[in-house]
């Protein structure tokens, strides 16, 4: 999911259709206060933030996104009509991990895009992940939970791998079945809820640290 906070309505909606045209689930903000309260129930693949608008700067903005635990690595790209070199030095410097000027061309933004989102999928997806008494291993593919070795399919594997990537975040229903299953998957969303069930019996006490967000998705949080 990208999200994409403009209050110029042509723009938002220009932008929207090109990112959906090109395969990408996309939801447009035209407030701030829209998108703070959408954040709290899902957090997106990416961003695509404007710096002037209401309410609040896209400046102050992204400074709140990298002080949160669950934005601090959020993918950012600046989209504003401030193009002067000090302005992109500042976004940049502020913790945008791109910056494109307005006017732009559609295509290159599309391209930044897929770059950006070529370049940060790995880092979430290397390494060992672990939460709560459950370790993953993503070079060996093995599981433990509590100390015991879990054997998982395939696809609860990756399920795993996705939701333990990134604590707390909530992964929409779409966003999982994409990265497990591929961006063409048609099959019923219902696959998913087997699975995830499947999963929990499997990670015994642990299968508690799956957490239904109902209405959006799953993620993956410590006891409380």
């Amino acid at each position: 999911m990208i999200y994409l906070l403009e209050d110029d309505e042509s723009i938002r909606s220009f932008v929207e259709y090109a990112l959906v045209s090109s395969g990408f689930e996309t939801r447009g903000f035209e407030r701030p206060s829209d998108f703070w309260r959408e954040l709290d129930k899902a957090v997106p693949s990416l961003l695509l933030l404007d710096i002037m608008l209401p309410e609040e700067d896209g400046l102050e903005i992204l400074g709140k996104l990298r002080a949160r635990r669950d934005t601090a690595r959020l993918p950012v790209i600046m989209l504003t009509a401030r193009g002067t070199e000090y302005d992109k030095v500042l976004g940049l410097d502020r913790g945008a991990d791109d910056y494109i000027a307005k006017p732009f061309g559609i295509m290159e933004l599309i391209s930044r895009v897929r770059a950006i989102l070529r370049r940060v999928e790995p880092e979430e997806r290397a390494g060992e992940l672990a939460l709560d008494g459950l370790s993953l291993s993503l070079s060996t593919r093995t599981v433990t939970a509590g100390g015991e070795s879990v054997a998982l399919t395939h696809k609860e594997f990756e399920i795993l791998a996705l939701l333990m990537s990134k604590p707390g975040t909530v992964f929409t229903r779409d966003r999982i079945l994409s990265a497990v299953w591929g961006a063409g998957f048609d099959g019923e969303s219902r696959t998913l809820d087997v699975h995830i069930r499947t999963l929990r019996a499997k990670l015994g006490a642990r299968g508690e640290l799956i957490r239904t967000v109902r209405g959006i998705g799953y993620k993956m949080e410590d006891k409380v």
